[in-house]
């Protein structure tokens, strides 16, 4: 296992979350290359088949990131991604793959910093779980 490297897929708000994956950039902050980040217009459009999907497609772990709670530019799209995750969780827990592997955070636009350590720290994690029982070679597209 010393030489795998987890599949981690970001689906991120575009106001909050992408915004702080931005301001890691520019401060120049490292966090792994084996996170890819995608732009979502609210983490309230997160749903279901599309966390699953990413399993589907060779992820080890994924996660979603949204604005604070409660200063979601949608008024409630992070509340709603919130539910959602925790329900994908439990289903990823009844098939077998382990709900651990999927997470959700909130950040701001500030966060840089921390969007960096999350980055590094759910790495960490799913590097020590190992891989995905779907992953299959998958490319994660």
């Amino acid at each position: 296992m010393a030489d795998f490297e987890p599949k981690i897929i970001i689906f991120s708000c575009f106001y909050c979350g992408y915004s702080a994956a931005d301001l890691a950039g520019s401060l120049r902050l490292q966090y792994p290359a084996n996170v890819r980040l995608i732009e979502m217009p609210c983490s309230g459009k997160t749903d279901a088949r599309v966390l699953l999907e990413a399993f589907e497609r060779g992820a080890d772990g994924v996660y979603v990131v949204g604005c604070m709670e409660g200063d979601c530019h949608f008024l409630k799209g992070n509340i709603r991604a919130k539910k959602r995750v925790r329900y994908v969780k439990k289903l990823l827990d009844e098939i077998g793959i382990g709900g651990e592997r999927l997470e959700m955070f909130n950040l701001s636009s500030s966060m840089g910093p921390r969007f960096a350590e999350v980055a590094r720290e759910f790495t960490e994690k799913i590097r020590k779980l190992g891989p995905s029982p779907l992953n299959k070679g998958g490319d994660c597209r």
